[in-house]
């Protein structure tokens, strides 16, 4: 049974992972026969948000991997203890979480920075050989986690003109794609969805996600 690592962001579309995103891609990994483990820093997230209101809330502190532990059902180990080498495949859902608190891309743009441990798990799974799909906003991640390396990737985060040029502006290649596809850079084995960057309900999402979950598990 193949193995595919989740990279979670925290518990929270405003703050975290993005719940539906994150919850169907661990349900059409184990649809697809494959096994999911979950993973995150374990450090403060940025903020926390309270979604009701849509507004931080002063003076309250979560921590990532604590928050992510609620997705996985207490299933999660820290992201330093991910090694490549004993997994098929690398997969990062998408949600404010991971442009927060897996890199700085929502306050910095394309001058962001990206956390050392979800680089290194990138760039590791990368060398490896092995697949990293990324959904929904978290594309931004992989585009800067290569910038520089020699590799130009080819990633999708639906239509979005402004986060498209900040791609390319990173060295990255952009292609547009509908809610229900998936950008498959077959040289580089990196896979890419737009989920609620285009989806307008969970079913929406879902059709995308499903399709990137078949191309990694095809590619691993």
């Amino acid at each position: 049974m193949k193995k595919v690592a989740v990279l979670l962001s925290g518990c929270g579309v405003n703050d975290g992972a993005e719940i539906h995103e994150s919850v169907v891609t661990l349900l059409a990994i184990k649809r697809a026969g494959a096994d999911y483990f979950c993973f995150a820093p374990d450090k403060p997230q940025y903020h926390v948000v309270d979604h009701v209101k849509g507004e931080p809330v002063e003076g309250e502190t979560r921590n990532v991997l604590s928050e992510s532990a609620r997705i996985a059902r207490g299933e999660i180990k820290p992201l330093t203890d991910y090694d490549p080498a004993d997994f098929d495949a690398l997969i990062i859902p998408g949600g404010f979480g991971a442009a927060k608190n897996l890199c700085t891309f929502a306050f910095d743009g394309p001058n962001c920075k990206v956390d050392g441990s979800v680089k290194d798990a990138v760039l590791n799974t990368n060398a490896a050989g092995k697949p990293v799909g990324a959904l929904c906003i978290a594309p931004v991640i992989l585009a800067k986690a290569f910038e520089g390396s020699g590799k130009s990737i080819t990633v999708t985060i639906g239509e979005a003109a402004d986060v498209a040029g900040a791609i390319e502006s990173m060295g990255a290649r952009h292609q547009k794609r509908r809610v229900d596809q998936a950008c498959v850079d077959v040289e580089n084995k990196i896979v890419t969805a737009p989920a609620y960057m285009l989806a307008n309900d969970i079913a929406e999402a879902a059709s995308g996600i499903e399709e990137l979950v078949k191309k990694i598990i095809e590619l691993s």
